[in-house]
C-alpha cells in the first residue's frame, strides 16, 4: 500500500496530523483525537490564518438533516480539540475564538510559514473526512493450514496443563478460591452514558438522547442511589474515554452504556452495566419494543439495573419506576426535541422548546411531561414580564400535575413559580419538598430549593446547592459558585466559573458570574470586561447591561454608567426590562432617591432579583434607609 503523500500530512509546533488516517502525533507519540474535533481541526487547517465561521463549520460537520444541538456540539468539539493540543481559549496558541462568529487557526505550520500559507485542496479534506468516518476496506491476512494445526495443538497443550494445575491446587482447597468471583464493591452512584445511535440515520440522534434521558429519570427515582443528571452525562456523547476515567470525573461507582437501533416502528436497546473501578461487566441485556411502548422499555431496563446492583427500592419507588404508559411516538419525539432546546437556558432556545412542547401536546393532550416541559421553558424566559412568564409556568405545571401528580419536574416548576412570583413561601417549600421526595436525584429541584433557602436567609442553603452540583457536576447552571462566594473562597469561585467556560465559551451567565466575583474582590476593571462579554455573548440581554452599568458607576465611570441607563430605557420600549436592573445602576451612581423609585417599581413588578435584596451586597449603602426596610416588610419574608 503506498505511503501517505505530502499533501495528506500537516505539521505544526511538534504536532503531525495525517489527514488520510485521522491520526494526530505529538513528537512521534500518537494522541487520541475524536472524530468531530479532528474534523474541526481539518477545516481550520484548510484556511490557515482565516476566520472560519460557525455556519461554515455547521454545514461541514452537521448536515442540514442532522438533528443535534449545533452550538453545544461545536463548543464541545473545540473544547476537546484545545485539551488535546494543550491550548487555551483565553491565551490561544493554535485556535483563536471570535465570540458568536467563528474560529481561526493561528499556529505556525511545519515549514515555519505564517498562518497565511496556501490552503490545502478541498479534495484532501474530503479524503480526510472519509478516512475518519471509517470508509474503506481493511485487508485480512490469510492463515495457512499448517499454521492452524500448530495453533490447535498449542491451545490443546495449554488446556491440559491448566486442568492438571487445577487438580493439584484442589488438594489445598485453592480451586474454590481461584474460581470464585471477586467480591464486588457496592454501587451507590451511577451514570448513564448517552446511548449510541446505530440506526444509520443521524436524524435519530435526538431519539437515542431521549431514551437516555428517560433512563436517567427512571433510575433517579431510587433514593438510595445517586444518579448523575442528563446535562452532565451528555457531555460524554461520542467520547471514547476509558470508563474508569469517566467514572472518576463524575465520581460514580457504576456506568451504564449501550446502543439503540430504530427501524420503522420498532426500537431495540442494548444496555450493559459496568463496575467503574474494575471495568467489570455486571449485567447486560437486549430489549425490543414498538416505538409507542418505549416508556415501558425504559422502565424495564431501569428495574433490571436496580436488581443487578442489588439496590433496595421502597414500594413507592418500585411502583413509580415500574409504571408504564403508551405514548404517541410523534408526541414523544416532539417532547425530546423540546427538552433538547430548553436545556440550553437561553431565551431563543426556550422559545424553540415551547414550540416543540406545544406540538407534543397537540399530538397527545394528556402527555403530562410535555406540560411540565412548557412550565420549565417559561421559567427560563427573561424576555417576558414576571407576570406573563410565571403565570404561564404555573398554569402548565398545574395541568401536568392534574394528569400525573408524581412528576417531580412539575412540582419543581410549580414550587419555583410560587417562590419567584407569588411570594407564597409556605406553598413553595411544600412543593420543593414534594419534588425532592419523588425524585431525590433531580438536580434542578435541589438547585432551586437552595435558592429559595438563600432568599429566606437560611444558613443551610449551600448544602442544597452542593447536592445539585454533585448530581450534575458538568451542568452550566449548577456549578455551585454561590457557595464559594458566600464563604469568601473567591479563587475557588473563579476556578468553577472558568471550568464552565471551558465547557461552553458562549455561555453568557458564566461571564456574568465571573464579573460578579471580580466585583466582590474590588477588581472593577476586570469585572467590567466580563460584564461586557456577557452582554455581547447574550446578544444584548438587559440583565447584563444593568450589572455593567452598576460596575461603571462604582468605579467612577459615570459617563458610561449613564449611557447604560439610556440604553436600558431604550430597550424597555421594545421588550421587558426589569426595574431592578435600572435601580442597581442608580445605586452605582449614588443616586439613592432614583434608586428607591425604581425599587418600588420592581416591587410592583415582582422582579425576580428582588428576592435576594437582603443579601445583595450592592445594596449595602441603602440598608440604613427606612425605605429599604419598608420594601422588605411588604414582601412579607418570614421572620
Amino acid at each position: 500500500m503506498p505511503g501517505p503523500s505530502a499533501s495528506n500530512i500537516v505539521r505544526f509546533d511538534g504536532f503531525t496530523l495525517d489527514l488520510r488516517t485521522g491520526e494526530l502525533l505529538k513528537y512521534g507519540t500518537k494522541i487520541r483525537l475524536q472524530l468531530q474535533p479532528f474534523q474541526v481541526l481539518a477545516v481550520l487547517l484548510q484556511h490557515p490564518g482565516e476566520m472560519v465561521t460557525r455556519e461554515d463549520l455547521r454545514e461541514k460537520l452537521w448536515p442540514e438533516q442532522t438533528f443535534v444541538d449545533f452550538d453545544d456540539g461545536l463548543n464541545t468539539a473545540v473544547r476537546k480539540l484545545r485539551q488535546v493540543l494543550g491550548d487555551s481559549s483565553e491565551h490561544p496558541k493554535y485556535i483563536e475564538t471570535f465570540p458568536r462568529r467563528g474560529y481561526r487557526f493561528i499556529g505556525l505550520l511545519g515549514n515555519g510559514s505564517t498562518p497565511k500559507a496556501e490552503p490545502m485542496p478541498g479534495r484532501v479534506i474530503e479524503e480526510a473526512f472519509s478516512a475518519a468516518n471509517g470508509e474503506g476496506v481493511a485487508e485480512v491476512p490469510m492463515v495457512s493450514p499448517v499454521q492452524r494445526r500448530r495453533t490447535f495443538w498449542a491451545v490443546a497443550a495449554a488446556l491440559v496443563f491448566f486442568v492438571v494445575l487445577l487438580a493439584v491446587l484442589d488438594a489445598s482447597r485453592w480451586r474454590e478460591k481461584l474460581l470464585a468471583r471477586p467480591a464486588l464493591a457496592r454501587i451507590r452512584s451511577i451514570a448513564v452514558l448517552p446511548l449510541e445511535n446505530l440506526s444509520g440515520n443521524p436524524a435519530e440522534e435526538y431519539f437515542a438522547d431521549g431514551v437516555t434521558d428517560a433512563l436517567v429519570t427512571d433510575l433517579a427515582q431510587i433514593s438510595s442511589l445517586r444518579v448523575i443528571s442528563r446535562t452532565s452525562v451528555m457531555r460524554y456523547k461520542g467520547t471514547r474515554k476509558p470508563l474508569p476515567e469517566i467514572a472518576k470525573e463524575l465520581n460514580v461507582d457504576g456506568i451504564v452504556e449501550g446502543a439503540l437501533v430504530r427501524s420503522g416502528e420498532r426500537v431495540r436497546v442494548d444496555a450493559q452495566l459496568i463496575q467503574a473501578t474494575t471495568d467489570q461487566h455486571l449485567w447486560a441485556s437486549t430489549y425490543e419494543r414498538n416505538v409507542g411502548d418505549v416508556v415501558a422499555l425504559q422502565s424495564e431496563v431501569a428495574l433490571a439495573i436496580a436488581r443487578a446492583i442489588q439496590v433496595k427500592l421502597t414500594p413507592e419507588e418500585q411502583a413509580h419506576v415500574a409504571r408504564a404508559q403508551s405514548v404517541d411516538p410523534k408526541a414523544y419525539e416532539f417532547y425530546v426535541k423540546g427538552r433538547f432546546f430548553c436545556d440550553k437556558w437561553t431565551n431563543a432556545s426556550a422559545r424553540k422548546g415551547i414550540d416543540y412542547f406545544q406540538q407534543a401536546i397537540q399530538r397527545d393532550p394528556n402527555y403530562a411531561l410535555a406540560y411540565a416541559g412548557m412550565a420549565d421553558a417559561y421559567i427560563v424566559r427573561t424576555d417576558l414580564s414576571p407576570e406573563e412568564s410565571f403565570s404561564k409556568a404555573k398554569a402548565m405545571a398545574k395541568v401536568a400535575l392534574q394528569k400525573d401528580d408524581g412528576l417531580a419536574e412539575a412540582h419543581t416548576a410549580l414550587a419555583f413559580s410560587l417562590f419567584a412570583y407569588d411570594w407564597n413561601w409556605e406553598g413553595a417549600e411544600k412543593e420543593f419538598q414534594r419534588a425532592i421526595a419523588l425524585d431525590p436525584n433531580y438536580a434542578m429541584a435541589h438547585q432551586w430549593y437552595g435558592q429559595f433557602q438563600k432568599a429566606m436567609g437560611r444558613e443551610n442553603w449551600a448544602a442544597e446547592v452542593r447536592r445539585a452540583h454533585e448530581l450534575d457536576p458538568l451542568s452550566l447552571i449548577n456549578a455551585g459558585v454561590g457557595q464559594y462566594v458566600y464563604r469568601g473562597q473567591y479563587d475557588l469561585a473563579l476556578e468553577s466559573v472558568r471550568n464552565r467556560l471551558e465547557l461552553d465559551p458562549e455561555f453568557a451567565e458564566a461571564y456574568f458570574e465571573l464579573g460578579r466575583v471580580y466585583e466582590r474582590k474590588g477588581m472593577y476593571q476586570d469585572a467590567i470586561v466580563q460584564f461586557e462579554k456577557a452582554f455581547d455573548v447574550s446578544g444584548g440581554e438587559p440583565e447584563y447591561l444593568g450589572t455593567l452599568g452598576y460596575a461603571y458607576g462604582v468605579s467612577g465611570k459615570r459617563v458610561q454608567a449613564t449611557r447604560s441607563l439610556k440604553r436600558l430605557m431604550q430597550l424597555s420600549k421594545h421588550g421587558y426590562v426589569s426595574p431592578y436592573q435600572i435601580a442597581v445602576v442608580y445605586v452605582g451612581l449614588g443616586r439613592k432617591d432614583l434608586a428607591f423609585d425604581w425599587l418600588q417599581k420592581a416591587l410592583a413588578d415582582r422582579s425576580f432579583r428582588l428576592l435576594f435584596l437582603r443579601i445583595d451586597e450592592r445594596m449595602d449603602t441603602m440598608r440604613s434607609d427606612p425605605r429599604f426596610q419598608d420594601i422588605l416588610r411588604r414582601m412579607n419574608f418570614p421572620s
